[in-house]
């Protein structure tokens, strides 16, 4: 399978320590996917839906201590604690290795190691990187055919080049206490224990993706965000390419395929990433980006015909749902999709109605399929090069501060607008639902350093490209005194999207505000919306004492990076004050 001497005694030495009955070089072929599927059927790992209806689905369940990403057994392992700052719990990798050392000891005996080569990033790209993750869950091999490239491809691609980051899974017992995922970024190495959820063991994606590969972009000169990537086609045929960053289940997915309304005429949108963007500086002195995934693992709670109907399309066939409801025709449902089934059974595997007080679906249950079956994804999805960036959209859940949409001064400052963002936790992690907290560009849970630093290597990104894009921030889910949304959101975001789009090409109408470009009177179009003058007002406004509260908020946010916060973030806080009078 390799020539590769370090990776063969990488393997032997994981090897040892885990003591698998067997080891399975992961080639990628059909034949392969068609083996391993029935072996996680006949163990109960996979349950089989019926493929008249969903061709080629599964379903699985996992354990119900195990349902989401674990943030506060989630670890960055440097040698110097600063290193990993404070947005992160450190471990010294000595301690680590040690630690995880005793819970791998023995954890594959009985069980089968399997040896994934992946490629994050189309195959042969300067964007991408290579891993190469040991584990003994078929789970895990059947959603890293679906999430990245894999086989003897990579590692041809490999050839005899020590660079390649090692990964390293084992469920164990699935004990929440034995329970660790350790990323040791100074040794470009991954090691999870304990779990099965995908946030945890699928190593491409959170772990490699965000957390090991925002480090690495720091020192190589680009950036790993947990970003959207769309590309907005107007009448005209001209595309525009904006990313994203928004909190896991606050829509970014739906954004990524979002539909246009009926009422605007002539644009489409293109997908090309739906959760995380690598983003370098091109020749052109522009921005481009490119998707390292090649699937999409979705909260599946909430999408449906009405919230993403090119999401749903795309899962009904080739498809990995995980902790869904199973109806009585095997298919599957979960809240928000639609009419409840009159029964079913539960996401613990337990029989099910409507009215038992029980969900069908976890609030964090997923969705694994490939990105090349969404009917409206770009023709650029997968090219090497990327796309170019036009605009960089930071979002979040703010019921009364935010406006629906308000761009940066400049880059500096839409770096502190990102470095501000809030918005309210979800279930895609463990712990309380609904509380406001701070996450800067969506990365608090993900960037793989400290996050001082992180602002400042964003600043010196923006002074080292010629031709940023520019920044803004939009918030769908402004309410009411009553606590309705204002804005109807999914589709109708377009109508946001033009405007930025107008921005970049120096068209769009705006007005000055304390906090940036706030939308002029009519800049956005609402005909045909059901929305009243009074509502739209309320969406842009400026309410300066919120504004001075969360002035207050920032400022305790800040104040635990010490010394390694930028001065500059600093200068944008002192000078949103003086333009507030706060």
């Amino acid at each position: 399978m390799t020539i590769n001497r370090a990776l063969d005694q990488w393997i032997q030495e994981m090897a040892q320590l885990t003591k698998p009955d067997r080891i399975i070089w992961i080639d990628g072929s059909e034949g392969e996917k068609s083996r391993l599927t029935q072996e996680a059927l006949a163990t109960g790992e996979l349950i089989e839906l019926n493929h008249e209806k969903l061709p080629g689905c599964y379903l699985h369940r996992s354990a119900q201590n195990d349902v989401a990403r674990v943030e506060h057994l989630t670890f960055i392992c440097t040698d110097k604690r600063e290193d990993a700052g404070p947005n992160n719990n450190w471990m010294s990798p000595e301690d680590a290795y040690t630690k995880l050392g005793r819970l791998f000891d023995g954890s594959m005996l009985g069980r089968t190691m399997y040896v994934i080569p992946y490629s994050m990033g189309p195959i042969g790209s300067p964007f991408s990187k290579i891993g190469i993750e040991l584990t003994d869950s078929i789970y895990v091999v059947l959603n890293m055919r679906i999430m990245t490239r894999i086989g003897q491809a990579v590692l041809d691609q490999l050839g005899d080049s020590p660079e390649f980051v090692k990964g390293l899974h084992s469920k164990g017992d699935l004990d929440p206490e034995k329970r660790f995922i350790c990323h040791f970024p100074e040794d470009n190495a991954i090691w999870s224990v304990g779990s099965g959820y995908g946030g945890n063991v699928l190593l491409g994606k959170k772990c490699l993706a965000l957390r090991i590969a925002s480090y690495r972009g720091r020192f190589e000169g680009w950036l790993a965000e947990h970003m959207l990537i769309l590309g907005l086609e107007d009448p005209q045929g001209n595309v525009s390419y904006i990313a994203g960053a928004f909190p896991s289940a606050c829509g970014k997915t739906n954004l990524a395929m979002l539909v246009p309304p009926e009422t605007i005429k002539g644009c489409k949108v293109w997908t090309v990433g739906d959760d995380i963007a690598w983003i370098r500086i091109g020749e052109d002195g522009r921005l481009w980006a490119v998707n390292p995934e090649a699937g999409m693992f979705g909260v599946a709670p909430g999408t449906s015909p009405r919230t993403n109907p090119n999401a749903l399309a795309a899962v009904q066939r080739n498809t990995i749902f995980t902790n869904v409801l199973m109806t009585p025709q095997r298919t599957v449902w979960w809240e928000g999709l639609g009419e409840a089934p009159e029964e079913g059974i539960d996401w613990k595997g337990n029989p099910w109605t409507p009215d038992n007080g029980e969900k069908g679906a976890h609030p964090n249950s997923r969705f694994t399929a490939p990105l090349s079956q969404v009917s409206c994804i770009s023709r650029e999805w997968e090219s090497p090069q990327g796309v170019p960036l036009s605009a960089i959209i930071f979002g979040g859940r703010r019921a009364r501060t935010a406006p629906l949409v308000y761009q940066s001064f400049d880059w500096a400052h839409g770096v502190f607008i990102g470095a501000t963002m809030a918005s309210e936790t979800t279930a895609a992690a463990t712990g309380a639902i609904g509380v406001i907290r701070r996450d800067p560009m969506a990365m608090l849970p993900f960037c793989g350093y400290n996050m001082g630093d992180y602002f400042a290597h964003w600043l010196e990104m923006g002074r080292r490209t010629p031709n940023p894009p520019k920044i803004f921030h939009v918030n769908w889910f402004r309410t009411d005194d009553n606590g309705k949304f204002l804005w109807p959101g999914f589709g109708e975001n377009l109508r946001v999207l033009n405007w930025i789009v107008e921005r970049c090409r120096a068209s769009g109408a705006a007005v000055e505000s304390p906090i940036g470009w706030l939308p002029a009177d009519g800049a956005i179009d609402t005909t045909g919306l059901d929305i009243s003058p009074d509502a739209v007002r309320s969406l842009f406004e400026v309410d300066r004492e919120a504004w001075a509260a969360d002035l207050a908020d920032q400022a305790r946010f800040f104040e635990q990076f010490g010394d390694r916060l930028p001065a500059e973030i600093r200068r944008q806080w002192e000078g949103l004050k003086g333009r507030l009078g706060a």
